[in-house]
């Protein structure tokens, strides 16, 4: 029996990645010194694997930012306003890559970045790929060549990994002209078929062609795709055994059309839906292997061996043992590295909860336990240390809190809806007394190495607590001071206490526990240490009340309460895997609400519940869509109803498909809702042409995930556009998403520019 893996983490034991690619940006080390980074986290990746038991390792796993991105490169799919650059001799091929994602604005260059989006279901983002009508594909090589030659080093069974022609258009967006992206496959084939070529040059054996859309329903003609693809694929090259990998849902509304695939290895996602097996296994194709995702490889609890055995063991009945591979349920790079990284002292990481994680590295060697003790090796003592943990955690007096569980069976229908409709509510609310196109941020401003130093001193008991909170309230004070010169209309305390906004709330919360080094990428530099959800949930003390009303207290333009939903908590944490999820949600809902309700009294009467996660749990399976839309907008609900008539609730989200779930959107019944839109240059409004929405909407202007500043006759053209599709008297004016990420040069500049914008149009609707 053979164990694979379908992608490691990049970002380094130590985030290298982060390190490395920041100092390049900052001109701190050379090109050179970058790919010496890359390669040494390639190598030890490859040890790792290797060491972990791993049989075949993929390759081109790696990315500096992003693997959409790299595909983009390697399949010549670079929008023309780039290509500019590679006349310039100050530009090399990373500078491109990286202008690609995050745009570039000097004196000689500015140029808008690619748009980015979530990874279907997950917290990763990806650069969307842009399509024009009769475009021309090209291959660039060089990539992954490299990395397979680096790999053989350690004389490894490789399995280059490419996101297939599938997914791939599917990722993408048609820019332009208005045409059928299908109609580019014919010619994006040849480029994968001179792919295959170079493999057959290089003696490469498997291939792994990662199509995560096949979880989805696909359109009969998405079906015929699929067919031709890998059929002519395996036609053509008899010589390379392709692993067709699907992940995130189940494939059995498209099983027929898999099935008749000649593909020599099909993955499944089992962590995500074990029922699935049954289905698969009847008239299983012969001569095909089935990679078992067994292990799963978006969460980080430890894998229970005898749930798995027994999946394995009805596998290996039907197929027999040369016919069934082990393997994670997806690529790692969802995971943290290692839970050897975190350390015996942690405080917050308790060892009881500590043995019940597996990260990345242990991940890798639950699969290759699982084979040896299919295999009858000597592992038995392994399957009983693995039975005594789950009885542990089972058994656990940490777990469960009475009393949550009986808030939760008191809630009554009614509270999940406001008092009053929203039309009523607008009337109330007029006491704000906001201008007409009211601006405002999404609430965190830069996070500046002064600001982090404070909190590590805090932390170490180097600064005091009374000291520390001192500090704090003078970055409050100085930044309203900054927001009411520069001219906004609602302000925001700056966030400046807070490090990560699901894991300073998680702190305040029972049934949470954290890691030290858990880091996991968000998109490019950007990595997240998602807090871990082990028991119920409840809030121990009021979170945000105390600087929320110290700020409104010193400030003489209303400030907003700013609270991370429960949506997002649960998205962006490691949520316990032994109860229902709606059940956990519901707690956090409940959570969210107390600090809701206790701002409100505390005087506060904006208050923003940031719900940026609300689409991305959204299942890849469209029956189930509406099921996961109906408890997500209850969690919201829940949070939201506390609050009287004249309180004006706010919510945020970045990097969704609006299009698909407006509908949704609008049963949160938020007085207003912000919304990413600057990058997609408002496209994202195309949903309110046939959907009227009815509440007031702030579609971003700035995009502050690139370093550009906007200029003002920019962000004018934008809220023209915005104004095609929401009236005056709804229409807010603010970034895409918090400022935590920027500098306060950059920060200064766009916000002017944005408020010089929003006067120039209020001058024009009062002529």
């Amino acid at each position: 029996m053979i164990t694979t893996n379908l992608g490691f983490p990049r970002i380094g034991k130590h985030r290298e990645l982060k390190k490395g690619v920041e100092a390049y940006w900052k001109g701190k080390i050379e090109y050179n010194d970058l790919l010496k980074i890359a390669e040494s986290i390639r190598e030890q990746n490859y040890i790792l694997q290797k060491s972990a038991g791993i049989d075949v390792i993929p390759v081109n796993d790696f990315s500096f930012y992003d693997q959409v991105l790299d595909m983009s490169c390697m399949l010549g799919v670079i929008p023309k306003r780039f290509k500019k650059l590679a006349n310039d001799s100050e530009y090399n091929d990373l500078d491109i890559y990286f202008a690609m994602a995050r745009g570039i604005q000097n004196e000689k260059h500015d140029i808008l970045p690619m748009e980015m989006t979530k990874w279907f279901n997950t917290n990763y983002h990806y650069i969307v790929p842009e399509f024009e009508k009769n475009m021309e594909f090209s291959l660039s090589l060089g990539k992954i060549d490299k990395e397979i030659e680096e790999a053989l080093k350690f004389k490894i069974n490789i399995k280059p990994v490419f996101i297939g022609p599938l997914t791939y258009l599917k990722l993408g967006k048609v820019v332009n002209d208005n045409f059928d992206r299908f109609n580019l496959l014919p010619s994006l084939l040849e480029v994968y078929e001179k792919i295959f070529e170079r493999m057959n040059e290089l003696s490469v054996s498997w291939v792994q062609f990662d199509e995560p859309y096949i979880v989805s329903d696909l359109t009969d003609m998405e079906k015929k795709s699929l067919f031709e693809i890998y059929n002519g694929f395996n036609k053509k090259f008899p010589k390379i055994s392709i692993m067709l990998t699907s992940y995130f849902g189940t494939i059995e509304q498209n099983i027929d059309i898999i099935k008749r695939l000649n593909v020599r290895a099909l993955h499944v996602d089992l962590s995500e839906n074990r029922s699935q097996l049954d289905n698969l296994l009847s008239d299983f194709p012969k001569g095909m292997i089935l990679s078992m995702g067994i292990v799963n490889g978006r969460n980080v609890w430890k894998n229970n061996f005898l749930e798995s055995l027994n999946l394995i063991n009805t596998a290996v009945a039907r197929l027999g043992k040369e016919s069934v591979w082990l393997a994670p349920s997806c690529s790692l790079i969802h995971c943290p590295v290692d839970i050897d990284s975190e350390e015996s002292d942690n405080k917050y990481l308790p060892s009881e909860i500590k043995e019940w994680l597996s990260f990345a590295k242990q991940k890798l060697e639950e699969v290759n336990v699982l084979r040896q003790l299919i295999e009858k090796s000597k592992k038995t003592k392994l399957l009983k240390e693995n039975i005594s943990v789950f009885e542990k955690r089972k058994n656990s007096k940490i777990v469960k809190d009475k009393k949550v569980r009986d808030s939760l069976s008191i809630i009554k229908e009614s509270d999940y809806y406001r008092k009053s409709p929203y039309n009523i509510r607008k009337e109330k609310q007029k006491r704000l007394n906001l201008p007409i196109l009211p601006t405002t941020t999404i609430g965190s401003f830069p996070q500046t190495s002064y600001v982090r130093s404070l909190r590590r001193k805090w932390k170490k008991g180097i600064l005091n607590l009374t000291v520390y909170e001192e500090k704090i309230k003078e970055l409050i004070a100085d930044t309203l001071l900054w927001q009411n010169e520069c001219g906004l209309d609602v302000l925001v305390h700056g966030e400046f206490e807070r490090n990560d906004m699901v894991e300073y709330f998680a702190t305040f919360l029972n049934g949470y526990t954290f890691t030290q080094n858990g880091w996991v990428q968000s998109y490019g530099t950007r990595f997240v240490k998602p807090p871990i959800i082990y028991g119920d949930l409840s809030r121990k003390v009021p979170i945000t009340v105390k600087w929320s009303k110290y700020a409104n207290d010193i400030s003489s333009k209303e400030v907003k309460g700013m609270l991370t939903g429960p949506v997002t908590m649960l998205q962006w944490s490691f949520v316990r895997d032994d109860q229902a999820e709606e059940e956990t949600l519901l707690q956090l809902a409940l959570a969210v609400r107390d600090e809701v309700r206790d701002l409100e009294k505390a005087g506060i009467n904006i208050i923003q519940i940031d719900e940026p996660a609300f689409r991305e749990g959204m299942p890849l399976n469209p029956s189930k869509k509406n099921e996961y839309f109906k408890k997500a907008i209850k969690a919201f609900r829940l949070t939201s109803s506390v609050v009287k008539d004249e309180t004006q609730i706010h919510t945020h989200m970045c990097y969704s498909e609006f299009n698909e779930i407006i509908e949704w959107i609008s049963a949160m019944d938020a007085d207003v809702i912000t919304i990413e839109a600057s990058r997609s240059q408002m496209e994202l409004l195309e949903a309110f042409k046939d959907f009227e929405y009815p509440n007031d909407i702030g579609p971003g202007v700035y995009d502050i995930h690139s370093p550009r500043i906007p200029s003002v006759e920019e962000i004018v053209s934008l809220l023209l556009k915005a104004l095609k599709y929401i009236s005056p008297d709804r229409l807010w004016v603010n970034p895409d998403c918090g400022l935590k990420t920027r500098n306060w040069n950059e920060v200064y500049k766009s916000l002017q520019n944005m408020v010089s914008a929003a006067k120039i149009l209020r001058g024009k609707l009062n002529e």
